[in-house]
């Protein structure tokens, strides 16, 4: 090939790379949308992702090989049709989301092993084809530059490299900006325009680049030919392919959750994560390149010496108790990340000397794993061993074929010796030395870990200090406001309520409060092991539990609403902090309330819980629920922070005190003051005068701009990167501390 064609070539995988991690991260967000915020869809889709790629990887080499030979047409003429279709997937994959969203509401409860395998279908019924195509892209492109240039034995690793930066790209642009910008659809739009740009830019090239009949082609049948290009360690080739591709995509599974208590549990967060690895793997990839050209590779050993000891650093970096940085844990990753870089291309290439075929059966072995791998770790490395262990168990199989590819020497070369001792110093140092951070935040008093395929669970402290931990992150306390988003709503209803929904159930706190009123109660909660807990926090645990009026269902809330046919008085939802949590806009967006509207009586309320933050949010989410519901009013919480939203279709009148009280069956004052009225003097009455006196007036909070609110499709509360950094350079980023009054 000519230089520039080389420059085109290369530009042309770079935005056929940048469009997959696009779909990715939006086809990501949207499965979470239609089948639930849990870990399972994350590794479903990541597996479906690399299955898809896999296939179309094994198979497009033997297909483009007949497709040119058949129709004499240059291989990037069937590039360019696979670009297209690629690109048709824009417009499928959500159609195909919202329709098997509908088809699996008559599914059962979100932990259901019928849901977990019909929702597994669904997905990669809408998404695996796409994928495929994906998969396809390599020896298709790999076949052009072969039908160009017959002498090329390393396409692989210039395609994979063109690939990586643009997938890099992809993901971090697509995160920080497009959808802050433009939306989830608008977003999936940009990726199939620049689709329909390769193809048509692959169709010109077909016409002054065309098949070159004389060159040699892999359309044989002679299978000696194939075979003496087969490396004789092709076997371990194939092992090792596998066992990278399995052991990255596991431990990302497991980073995830390992470094959520510094990372948090934004959008950012997956995506820093993803782009570092995604960086690393470029880097990787291309000093192989450059050392390709000086023709100084290094060996395959050494490079396994290198996993051997990489592979233990996430766990050796982070220990909470020297420090506690998101940036620390990115660089952990990094090196283990690069030279999985390095190796993967280097493997490939040897195996494959350039050609489609036999490199497309290597990258598919290597995605096998990949596929495998995040399933491992969602089912049976976290909920059995956690996260240190987990990442312990992952890396010992590079130490192990480290030992075995130089048994022989190893006890000869003093380099060898070096890269053994640092291996099993930072295996020591990790296994028997380190904490991880959930284990950091888990205080010395009595406390339970509760693990299964959505999250890590913690239980922790005594009396009113007990609190609830989900992967790190504090979730809720014993706190009156937790009672009170309960009590308020069902105190303001005229007739005697018959019935209530709690979304998020956290310690169980709500549900204890809303069965204090002898009706039916409905709890819906995301992470099985969270139901379990609710033991933990209450002595009256079990015979809450034994209540035939109240029912806790593990499903997605919203999932829940779209599904049953049955009305409540009340609903009253506390979503999971922080306000900027990855895919807590579901429970705050515009298409949520209206599902809510449809399952309240004619006279129900909702109970919206905002805790501090961005004043802007708590606009938008003031915004989203005046645009849903036709009456809303708004109540500093009785602890004189945070906020109760309380939305409804009919008006919403404030009692008196008299007249709340009349309301209130004598369980449920009790319950109301619990935790207030230790020596039986307390003035129900004044707490009572107190919350009704604490309303604040909407207007303070709905502004006129009309375009911040939070809609499914644009997500206003969990994409805010660049609203922040303009707010923040303007001077104008409020932070609503405590009472939005004070700011405002």
């Amino acid at each position: 090939m000519t230089p520039h064609m080389k420059k085109i070539v290369f530009a042309l995988f770079f935005l056929s790379g940048f469009c997959g991690l696009l779909y990715q991260v939006v086809w990501m967000r949207m499965a979470f949308a239609s089948f639930g915020v849990i870990t399972p869809v994350l590794s479903v889709m990541i597996s479906v992702f690399m299955l898809g790629l896999g296939l179309g990887s094994f198979f497009g080499g033997r297909l483009i090989a007949v497709l040119t030979h058949r129709f004499k047409k240059s291989p990037i003429l069937f590039y360019a049709v696979i670009e297209l279709l690629i690109g048709v997937g824009a417009f499928a994959v959500p159609k195909l989301f919202s329709m098997g969203e509908t088809w699996l509401l008559g599914a059962g409860e979100m932990d259901s092993l019928q849901y977990l395998i019909l929702s597994d279908v669904i997905i990669g019924v809408s998404v695996l084809p796409w994928c495929i195509l994906m998969g396809f892209t390599y020896p298709f492109m790999m076949a052009f530059i072969k039908n160009l240039d017959q002498s090329n034995t390393s396409s692989f690793s210039y395609l994979y490299l063109a690939n990586v930066i643009g997938a890099m790209c992809g993901t971090s642009l697509t995160a920080w900006v497009l959808i802050e910008l433009t939306g989830f659809y608008n977003s999936l739009m940009i990726a199939g325009f620049l689709n329909f740009s390769i193809f048509i830019a692959s169709l010109f090239i077909s016409v002054l680049r065309p098949y070159q009949a004389t060159a040699h082609h892999e359309t044989t049948n002679n299978e000696s030919i194939l075979k003496q290009h087969v490396p004789k360690n092709s076997s371990f080739i194939y092992v090792l392919l596998f066992l990278t591709g399995f052991i990255a995509m596991a431990m990302e599974v497991v980073w995830v959750r390992a470094f959520t208590p510094v990372m948090l549990t934004t959008i950012y967060a997956f995506a820093s994560l993803l782009t570092v690895y995604l960086f690393a793997t470029w880097a990787g990839a291309f000093f192989y390149r450059r050392h390709l050209e000086r023709n100084k590779v290094l060996s395959t050993g050494v490079l396994l010496g290198c996993l051997s000891i990489s592979a233990f650093l996430p766990i050796a970096m982070n220990d909470p108790r020297l420090i506690m940085s998101a940036t620390v844990a990115l660089i952990s990753i990094f090196p283990f990340c690069a030279v999985l870089g390095y190796l993967t291309p280097k493997l490939i290439d040897e195996y494959s000397s350039g050609r489609p075929t036999e490199a497309g059966k290597a990258y598919a072995v290597n995605i096998l794993g990949c596929v495998i791998g995040p399933l491992f770790a969602s089912y049976i490395f976290l909920p059995q061993w956690g996260e240190k262990a987990s990442l312990l168990i992952l890396g010992l199989p590079f130490l192990a074929l480290f030992v075995i590819y130089y048994h022989v020497n190893i006890v000869k070369e003093i380099r060898l010796i070096a890269i053994s001792v640092i291996a099993l110093c930072i295996f020591f140092i990790s296994a028997f030395i380190n904490i991880g951070y959930v284990d950091f935040y888990i205080p010395k008093q009595e406390s339970v870990i509760r693990r299964d395929h959505t999250a890590t669970v913690v239980s922790a402290g005594e009396g009113l200090d007990k609190m609830l931990l989900v992967n790190g992150i504090g979730i809720t306390s014993l706190t009156p406001i937790t009672k009170m988003m309960a009590h308020l709503p069902l105190a303001f209803l005229k007739d005697k309520p018959g019935s209530a929904l709690v979304i998020c159930l956290g310690m169980g706190t709500t549900y204890r409060s809303a069965l204090s009123w002898d009706i039916r109660v409905i709890a819906v909660e995301l992470v099985p092991s969270v139901k379990d807990a609710f033991g933990y926090y209450f002595a009256d645990a079990e015979t809450i539990m034994k209540n035939p009026k109240g029912k806790i269902i593990v499903d997605d809330g919203r999932r829940f609403l779209n599904r049953t046919k049955e009305t409540f008085d009340i609903i009253t939802i506390d979503p999971p902090p922080p306000l900027e949590a990855a895919g807590s806009s579901l429970l705050y967006s515009e298409e949520f309330y209206r599902s809510v509207k449809t399952r309240l009586k004619p006279n129900g309320i909702l109970q919206q819980w905002f805790p501090c933050g961005e004043f802007k949010i708590l606009q938008a989410i003031a915004r989203s629920l005046t645009n849903s519901f036709e009456h809303v009013r708004v109540f500093r919480s009785v602890e004189g922070w945070g906020l109760h939203f309380l939305a409804s279709a009919s008006p919403i009148d404030v009692p008196s005190v008299q007249t709340m009280l009349s309301r209130i069956p004598p369980a449920a004052q009790k319950d109301m003051i619990e935790w207030y009225d230790v020596d039986g003097k307390f003035n129900l009455e004044g707490f009572i005068q107190f919350a009704l006196s604490s309303e604040i007036p909407l207007d303070a909070m709905v502004k006129k701009d009309t375009t911040i609110t939070i809609t499914d499709d644009r997500p206003f509360n969990e994409y805010f990167f660049l609203r922040r950094k303009i707010d923040t350079l303007r001077g104008e980023y409020v932070d609503v501390s405590c009472d939005p009054l004070i700011n405002h």
